[in-house]
């Protein structure tokens, strides 16, 4: 039996990546004969549990919580520098380091100097994609045979099956944050002559763009994603891109960024730009509507290749490993 201790916060947090990936993971190895989960988390989404979280919370509240069990298993960066069990933490992305201008003061200030010293301690460390296993052994100096790469999935609901959204439009998903460049996105559906649709919640950064609706359940989502002409996600940075990922699972033809992770998450099925040029994206749109019977085929088997019972079967490997 290993009996593990799993951070959970990032459920109280966000319905994002992190959110999604923590949902999904156990979900997937709940009621998993020889696995006993003990979800940990503290506090909320206010300002004060975000600094005691940050400050005092993940490097000493955390590790104490896992005392007496066989491993802790951080489901972000944010963990401890020393625990009395095993411990592994997940790096969703490198964006903090490679990018700092990108983000808040107190993200930059707190999450660059922790995200290196722990990842450094942990007994291992998984990355979501090869481009953030890479960064990792670059930018963080892990070793590299200390970092497994264990992906993401979706959800079911993400499929091709089911009610569209009616319009002409195209649609992104993002938080309101500057490396989701939004900015050029609108710029490029402008161009193109489309409805921009923008799906997520309110970031940081003073971001604003037009046809933003907020946040969706994943139902309407999956609806959003069936109806749109094509999905525009050239991110500036990313450590995975679940959204790509949805998005092929639902047959939308995908634009997004060339030479990165989500060209990898993409594996040929999505038109690739450079995420830097309004004209690039604006004719990768065009291309994409273009190409929608060629795409969606390709990224239907695409979608069919992440699972999370699959993502679960990794981690569970990694944790008989460490206890």
């Amino acid at each position: 039996m290993i009996r593990a201790a799993v951070d959970v916060s990032p459920l109280v947090q966000t319905r994002a990546g992190t959110a999604r990936h923590v949902r999904g993971l156990l979900g997937a190895l709940a009621g998993r004969e020889g696995i006993e989960l003990t979800p940990r988390s503290f506090g909320g989404t206010g300002r004060a549990a975000s600094l005691a979280r940050d400050t005092w919370w993940y490097y000493a509240g955390l590790p104490r919580s896992a005392r007496g069990l066989d491993l802790l298993h951080c489901t972000t960066f944010r963990g401890p520098l020393r625990a009395s069990v095993p411990f592994a933490v997940t790096l969703h992305d490198l964006a903090l380091v490679r990018h700092p201008e990108l983000f808040p003061r107190w993200h930059r200030l707190s999450g660059r100097a922790g995200i290196g010293p722990v990842a450094r301690a942990a007994d291992r460390v998984f990355a979501v994609s090869e481009f953030t296993k890479r960064e990792a052994v670059e930018l963080l100096g892990v070793g590299e045979e200390r970092v497994a790469v264990i992906g993401n999935a979706i959800e079911p609901v993400f499929t091709p099956e089911g009610p569209a959204a009616e319009g002409d439009y195209v649609l992104a998903v993002a938080t309101l944050e500057p490396r989701k460049n939004l900015r050029r996105i609108a710029e490029a559906a402008n161009r193109v002559g489309v409805e921009l649709r923008v799906v997520g919640a309110r970031g940081w950064g003073g971001i604003e763009t037009p046809g933003w609706v907020g946040e969706v359940s994943d139902k309407e989502l999956a609806a959003l994603y069936r109806g749109a002409r094509a999905f525009a996600f050239p991110s500036l940075y990313e450590g995975f891109g679940i959204p790509v990922l949805e998005a092929l699972a639902c047959g939308a033809p995908v634009v997004t960024s060339r030479g990165a992770a989500t060209e990898e998450v993409a594996g040929g099925a999505a038109v690739l730009v450079d995420p830097l040029d309004v004209a690039a994206i604006a004719a990768g749109i065009e291309e994409a509507v273009a190409r929608r019977d060629e795409l969606r085929p390709l990224g239907l088997e695409r979608g069919k290749a992440y699972s999370w019972p699959a993502v679960a079967d990794a981690v569970e490997r990694v944790w008989q490993e460490l206890a």
